[in-house]
């Protein structure tokens, strides 16, 4: 991946963290996201991962697609 390409997706993944409100929950503190993050992949990394990747996929894909029509979502 080109330099260019990294930075903007590392952007778009920060984005991703403030819009599900990980950011303004922490109080912007970033040892409380970066240990939320760890979490959460402790915990993809158990005995239900794929079970929780897919419900996290769904729920991504559901707040998107209710974004797209105009609608508020609540995690």
């Amino acid at each position: 991946m080109q330099r260019r390409e990294r930075t903007r997706h590392l952007i778009e993944l920060g984005g991703l963290v403030q819009k599900a409100g990980l950011v303004d929950l922490a109080d912007d503190d970033r040892a409380t996201i970066y240990g939320a993050l760890l979490e959460l992949v402790g915990r993809a990394r158990g005995d239900d991962a794929s079970d929780m990747v897919a419900l996290w996929k769904r729920r991504g894909k559901r707040a998107f697609d209710a974004e797209a029509e105009g609608k508020e979502t609540v995690a």
